[in-house]
């Protein structure tokens, strides 16, 4: 998985954690055990009743352990979404 994260580096990615969380950021850089580098991230909170919220973070690492998908954020179609109308039910926790 590490070789494919290096076409990603300076790209705007989002990485889903084994317990549901959803980070947006632009990846700085990673390490052979997946342990990620978010510059300018944030976390989109999502409800069923209230639409997304996003939580502004800045800096942020992932330890890889808690890394479950990471992937390319396409900016031109991110940036028309209307996250205040989108509800949707939270992510549950990775089960194995």
């Amino acid at each position: 998985m590490a070789s494919g994260l290096e076409n990603y580096v300076n790209q705007t990615v989002s990485v889903i954690t084994s317990d549901g969380r959803n980070f947006i950021g632009t990846l700085k850089g990673f390490d052979q055990t997946i342990n990620i580098i978010l510059d300018e991230s944030h976390e989109r909170v999502f409800s069923s009743t209230s639409g997304v919220a996003q939580v502004v973070l800045g800096l942020h690492i992932i330890r890889g352990d808690n890394v479950a998908i990471v992937g390319q954020i396409d900016e031109s179609i991110d940036s028309r979404l209307d996250l205040g109308n989108i509800k949707a039910e939270p992510l549950g926790p990775m089960v194995h």
